[in-house]
């Protein structure tokens, strides 16, 4: 038995005197605690340093002073005057240079500062109290001397104070018996004896006696309850021996009962036993049909014809939020509000038993739109009416739809982007080539131009100054200029159709994304529009994300493409409420590496959205954009990387791009 179990079971009085004794014992323990840590805080904060400083002044005094410093021997002879002070612990004696000259140890010594410099050290690993004073010498610098008070306290201090605990604990002692001799008196002795009068009446089941009123406490409330107690028994004694007589006679008339109840019980038994084996083939039945709807990977929700929810499975609890318990039994718009839209339909599938379907609904969840698709089929039997609805997730299979689509658009440009760029390479060649050729035969600075000038009688000079005048060489410039913005597209055009089976190497995300920046701030185009330099930039890099395979010059040319997007889109807001903002992050989430840039420009609608990544869509006006950009980043995204980009926007809040790239390399991917 436990101590626990053995004070539980003490009898009143001698759990009253425990309590009492470890009060006693407690208050005396707490007492001389504070009583000890009280001498010493004062003798350490206050006596100790005081006497410390009238040692020092007593030895700082010029005779001494002069004496201390002579040798070491004097030193040492100083030193000696203190060693009957009880409460010095060490002392040392420095010279004018700093050294330990002679120092006085009591009882185990201590590791003092041989130098003067490693003082400060010292100090702060030592508890004690000590005192460095000055040794002023008439002639020179002075010396100094070191003085540490002792940590412990007196021995006749611990004498006094376990005496006067002593004394203490043999008045508490004394006080206890006393205590205990009045508990015995006025709780145990009336306790015991009314327990006595209670074992009487047990073993005579005489419930004439009574108890003896006593003083006027708890205890004789006791015992008048208990004689109140005795004087009802003593009633339902004499109501039970009439009650013995009746039973006696109606136990004569049910035994000629009971052979027909045997009978009658023989049969229901029978029938017990059979509904028993139903029931339990009908609770393994439901449990199985639970277990498979709630196995459905669909939301299932079987509702009354008062639309109560009678049913709710696993994906039902997650979708919604509610709980099995906290579902059943409620409105399906209070146990799924998203639902109260669409209580008219589920009305309607009750009232005409009809299917209804609800192709699209999107929803929030974890923070995220997520696509559902809704049916509701109508429920009857013997129950009533009734509709089941079915919830099934459809965003990955709208997403992988629209990845096909996007595919499929992009392979059927493919063919001809590239048919084009080699038809449109052959005249913008020729043009480039005798642009070049006509500054070239304009020029002054061939023999050649100058000897037929001469020949046929005319000044080059002149005549470019004529050039100049009629600013041909301005247009010749435009024209080389449009005809390189031609190359350029022709160029994306065949990186567009042209699968890729270059190498890819391991690139740092973070180190690409600052240089893509870089480049941004200092594009002419943006610089001439608006001040790149002047949105915010938000970092939000994974530390935890390492290397990633990829090819450095692609990734950067579509973190320009996507970075001069986000801030022409900045650009376009009307009023802005806030200041321009890009935020890029990276994070690892396998088996992808991930890019986002996002943007608080205008945004776009769900239809800019779904034809954003077709070759030559463009939303800018004429001039200012080829519609290639973003054609040719998800090309370079999806076949040369083998990766997956996305875009997720709402029209006057921004977009954010999602760029998913394998963090292992496949022999595709390497063109092995």
């Amino acid at each position: 038995m436990s101590l626990r179990q053995r004070l539980d079971n003490l009898p009143v009085g001698r759990k009253l005197l425990a309590a009492l004794l470890v009060l006693l014992a407690a208050v005396l323990l707490v007492a001389n605690l504070a009583f000890i840590s009280a001498a010493y805080w004062i003798s350490q904060q206050s006596m100790a340093p005081q006497a410390l400083h009238t040692l020092g002044r007593l030895i700082a005094s010029p005779a001494h002073s002069h004496q201390a410093l002579a040798s070491p021997a004097a030193a040492e002879a100083v030193l000696q005057l203190l060693d009957d002070y009880e409460p010095l612990r060490a002392a040392a004696i420095y010279d004018d240079r700093g050294l330990i000259m002679a120092q006085l140890q009591r009882g185990a010594a201590l590791p003092l500062p041989q130098q003067l410099d490693g003082l400060v050290g010292w100090r702060r690993s030592e508890y004690r109290a000590n005192l460095l004073l000055e040794l002023p010498q008439a002639d020179g610098r002075p010396g100094h001397l070191l003085l540490v008070a002792s940590g412990e306290l007196p021995g006749a201090f611990y004498t006094g104070t376990l005496t006067a605990s002593l004394a203490i604990l043999a008045f508490s002692v004394l006080l206890w018996l006393l205590v205990a001799r009045q508990v015995r008196r006025l709780i145990t002795r009336p306790i015991r004896r009314l327990e006595e009068l209670s074992r009487q009446v047990t073993r005579e089941e005489n419930y004439a006696l009574r108890a003896r009123r006593g003083n006027q406490d708890e205890i004789g409330s006791l015992a008048d309850a208990f004689n109140t107690m005795l004087m009802r028994m003593e009633g339902r004694e004499q109501q039970l021996k009439r009650a013995r007589d009746d039973a006696q006679a109606a136990f004569d008339q049910a035994q000629s009962l009971a052979e027909e109840t045997r009978h009658s019980n023989r049969k229901l038994e029978l029938e017990v036993q059979v509904r028993s084996k139903i029931e339990k083939k009908l609770t393994g039945f439901q449990n199985y049909l639970n277990s498979i709807i709630d196995s459905m990977p669909s939301a299932l929700i079987a509702l009354d014809e008062q639309l109560y929810v009678t049913q709710w499975n696993q994906e039902a609890s997650a979708l919604s939020g509610t709980p099995l318990a906290e579902a059943l039994n409620q409105p399906v718009f209070l146990a799924f509000p998203p639902l109260k839209p669409f209580l008219a339909l589920l009305k309607c599938t009750v009232e005409q038993h009809k299917v209804e379907k609800i192709e699209r609904v999107t929803w929030t969840k974890d923070e995220e739109p997520h696509h559902y698709a809704l049916t509701f089929y109508p429920l009857s039997g013997s129950a009533g009416r009734g509709v089941v609805i079915r919830i099934d997730d459809i965003t990955q299979r709208l997403n992988l739809e629209e990845m096909m689509v996007q595919s499929e658009k992009m392979l059927s440009v493919g063919g001809l982007a590239a048919g084009m760029a080699h038809e449109i390479n052959n005249p913008l060649g020729a043009i480039l080539h005798n642009v070049q050729n006509i500054r070239r035969r304009l020029s002054p600075d061939l023999q050649k131009n100058r000897d037929q000038a001469e020949l046929i009688g005319v000044c080059l000079q002149a005549v470019d100054r004529y050039l100049q005048a009629r600013e041909v060489p301005r247009l010749l410039d435009d024209i080389q200029q449009a005809g390189t913005r031609a190359a350029r597209i022709v160029s994306h055009m065949l990186s567009f159709s042209r699968r890729s089976n270059r190498q890819l190497a391991p690139c740092l995300l973070p180190a690409l994304i600052d240089q893509a920046l870089e480049i941004a701030s200092n594009d002419f185009d943006l610089t001439e529009s608006f001040d790149f330099k002047s949105l915010v930039i938000q970092r939000d890099f994974d530390p935890t994300l390492g290397p990633v395979p990829g090819t450095a010059n692609e990734l950067e040319q579509v973190l320009v493409n996507l970075l001069k997007n986000a801030a022409q889109a900045i650009h376009q807001r009307e009023q802005p409420s806030s200041p321009g903002q890009i935020t890029l992050r990276t994070r690892s989430a396998p088996p992808w590496a991930e890019i986002q840039v996002e943007d608080n420009g205008i945004g776009m609608t769900e239809a800019v959205r779904k034809r954003i990544f077709e070759p030559f869509f463009t939303t800018k006006e004429v001039g200012q954009g080829t519609g290639l950009g973003l054609s040719v980043s998800y090309f370079i995204i999806t076949n040369n990387h083998k990766g997956q980009m996305e875009v997720h926007s709402t029209p006057g809040q921004g977009s954010c791009f999602t760029l998913r790239l394998p963090l292992a390399t496949t022999p595709d991917a390497t063109g092995l």
